[in-house]
């Protein structure tokens, strides 16, 4: 579950810290005060897109941190697949940091991620149903997920997928034997082509890291060789300069004509004779080390050579050399198969009916499931819906059976009645807004009890709904807290009201600047809340003995 949420920099909210309770949780708070601000930051912090424009004016970072406790299962093992440590008490912390560039940088229990990452794991810990959500129940492409999810049937899916994988590959393979003359030979052509390229290439695995390894210490080479001859040729001189040694040479025989003469002078010829020889041995040294440097210009030549067959095949065949072998042995068995094309063809008709067979069979296994599964969760559905204040719906899910895909072969829709006696008919042409809100609310809280995701959060769903329904949904959202973490973004009363904790937003203005605040209300702060969400502008002492009873009773 979500137990901390800190907010720094983002939009309106300079710096927020919430701490969140098991069971259900609501904020509220006046339009524009920054409800949506916090969800936002958790969209962020789940992997979602962002924008600088999140990030608060004058600030270079914006920041959102959460901490999560008692972390599921499916969680711990993705944390495992992607490296990342896992702590033995069963917490998770997320940050992500947005720069007013728009770059962004994520982390999990404080080692780097990438956004992606952070996305797989968000969408293992926590479910957003925003106030728009419900619209995806209008997208029949998206009902048999339900329907799935309600059955558990993902894992017959997966084994219909595989089976379906597998017959298109065949079917690919049949058709590239079955083209006509012209594109036939076009396409042997390039294969055989393909395949000498390739073949010509000697690729071997592992190679193109070596010669990149090898062409940076060439490439160091060539500058130090180039500083050792400079630094020789200061030694040797040339034809129009004298070198060290010869200067240090002929300034001691000028000095020894003289050197008897005082101890001074004796002196500076010892120092110069020292100087001599010092400077012998260092020239000694350069030409020891120059002999020593390993590397032929010609063969920097070569490794650009071939490190650009690499790059030119990356482009081709793959990234890298283990794609582009397998791209070869790909093309082999094409081109064999041209060779021998018509036993082939029929040995590949004999496997795409079997795998056909197969495919159709476990086609036709997930339709009978999932008809089973749509049954009782459509008897379910009408079972919350009753309670949700929409007593008289029938609601019913229809199948037609359409063209083999990944998902199957059915084509499945919601239909519903909202009053007795009328035929069920698609939602889209009979249900209002409020009534999706209750139909999206009546599956999440069906599924909930499958789904291992700790933490659900819904943004306004008490969208056009009021008054008898609203507190229903508001006793639903209680319920689903004994099966997860709730979080609510609500302007109900009702729904407020039955919630275990309440959290209040609010917006103000200093020095002209816009602040949010989020403050965790005690037993008098929801009473003052629910009156300002009843009444309005004035919190009259009659709204608040209505919002004093009605919170004693949700109590």
């Amino acid at each position: 579950m979500l137990k901390t949420l800190s907010i720094e920099n983002i939009a309106v909210i300079e710096k927020a810290d919430i701490e969140f309770s098991t069971g259900f949780n609501v904020l509220t708070g006046e339009t524009g005060a920054g409800k949506s601000i916090i969800v936002d930051s958790i969209n962020a912090i789940l992997g979602e897109r962002t924008s600088r424009e999140l990030v608060r004016t004058g600030s270079e970072n914006a920041c959102v941190t959460a901490f999560f406790e008692n972390v599921n299962k499916d969680t711990t093992q993705k944390l495992e697949d992607f490296g990342l440590p896992c702590e033995a008490d069963g917490t998770l912390m997320l940050s992500r940091r947005i720069s007013s560039s728009g770059k962004s940088t994520c982390r999990v229990n404080g080692c780097a991620c990438t956004v992606s990452m952070l996305k797989e794991i968000g969408n293992i810990l926590v479910n957003i149903h925003g106030q728009h959500d419900s619209q995806v129940l209008l997208n029949t492409d998206m009902h048999y997920r339900f329907v799935d999810m309600y059955g558990e049937l993902d894992e017959l899916l997966l084994e219909y997928q595989s089976s379906f994988k597998r017959l298109l590959s065949v079917r690919k393979r049949l058709k590239a034997l079955t083209l006509n003359a012209d594109e036939r030979d076009r396409r042997i052509e390039l294969l055989d082509y393909q395949i000498k390229e390739l073949t010509d290439a000697d690729i071997r695995v592992g190679e193109w890291e070596e010669l990149k390894k090898r062409r940076n210490v060439i490439i160091n080479s060539q500058s130090l060789l180039q500083s050792l001859n400079s630094a020789l040729d200061a030694f040797n001189g040339g034809d129009d300069y004298s070198g060290i040694a010869t200067l240090l040479s002929s300034a001691s025989k000028e000095i020894s004509a003289v050197a008897d003469l005082d101890d001074e002078i004796k002196a500076v010829y010892d120092r110069l004779q020292s100087l001599f020889d010092g400077a012998e041995a260092v020239k000694d040294m350069l030409i020891s080390r120059i002999s020593a440097v390993d590397f032929q210009p010609e063969e920097l030549d070569r490794i650009d050579e071939r490190l650009d067959l690499y790059y030119s095949f990356s482009n081709k065949y793959g990234e890298t050399e283990q794609d582009m072998l397998y791209y070869l042995e790909q093309a082999v068995k094409e081109r064999s198969a041209f060779d021998n094309s018509e036993a082939e063809l029929e040995r590949l008709n004999d496997e795409y009916d079997l795998i056909f067979n197969e495919t159709t069979a476990l086609a036709q296994r997930l339709t009978d499931c999932r008809k089973e599964s749509a049954q009782r969760l459509g008897d379910d559905i009408c079972s919350q819906l009753e309670f949700l204040d929409m007593p008289k719906i029938k609601f019913v899910t229809s199948f037609e059976k359409g063209n083999l895909s990944s998902t199957g072969w059915d084509k499945i829709e919601f239909l519903i009645s909202t009053n007795a006696g009328e035929s069920a008919k698609p939602l889209s042409k009979i249900a209002s807004g409020g009534e999706l809100s209750r139909i999206m609310l009546a599956i999440k809280s069906i599924i909930a009890k499958k789904d291992n995701v700790d933490t659900l959060i819904f943004d306004e769903i008490d969208t056009g709904v009021s008054g008898k329904a609203s507190r229903k949904i508001g006793l639903k959202l209680k319920e689903l807290g004994g099966f997860a973490q709730v979080l609510c973004v609500t302007h109900s009363a009702q729904i407020a009201s039955v919630a275990d904790s309440h959290f209040l937003i609010q917006k103000q203005v200093n020095d002209g600047r816009t602040y949010t605040n989020v403050t965790t209300l005690d037993y008098d702060g929801r009473v003052n809340e629910l009156a300002r969400i009843m009444g309005g502008i004035d919190a009259t002492d009659s709204l608040l003995k209505s919002a004093q009873e009605l919170l004693d009773t949700d109590r």
